[in-house]
């Protein structure tokens, strides 16, 4: 039996290649915030500042977009896989990112 999430759904399992994109994108993530908030500490330039939020913005929303590709390709691959999002789901989960 297969472990509910905190939103009730059943975790899916997604292919290594996926995770591995989205786990790079989400480190790449990290290490710009930490950036930024170096900047700040040390009184950067606004400018430099904001170029850094915009990058660790860029890099969370691909990060977001990568795991609801994923689960698209899950989608198709396997339509009747237990826990799989449906259309609406996966609609609303896109659009929160857009």
């Amino acid at each position: 039996m297969k472990q509910e999430t905190k939103t009730g759904a059943v975790p899916v399992q997604h292919d290594a290649e996926s995770k591995r994109k989205v786990v790079n994108r989400l480190r790449r993530a990290h290490g710009q915030l930490a950036a930024v908030i170096n900047a700040v500490e040390q009184d950067a330039h606004c400018r430099d500042v904001v170029q850094q939020l915009s990058a660790v913005s860029k890099a969370l929303d691909r990060a977001g977009f990568l795991v609801i590709s994923s689960a698209l390709k899950e989608c198709l691959n396997h339509p009747d896989a237990e826990g799989a999002p449906d259309q609406d789901e996966l609609e609303k989960l896109f659009l929160t990112l857009a």
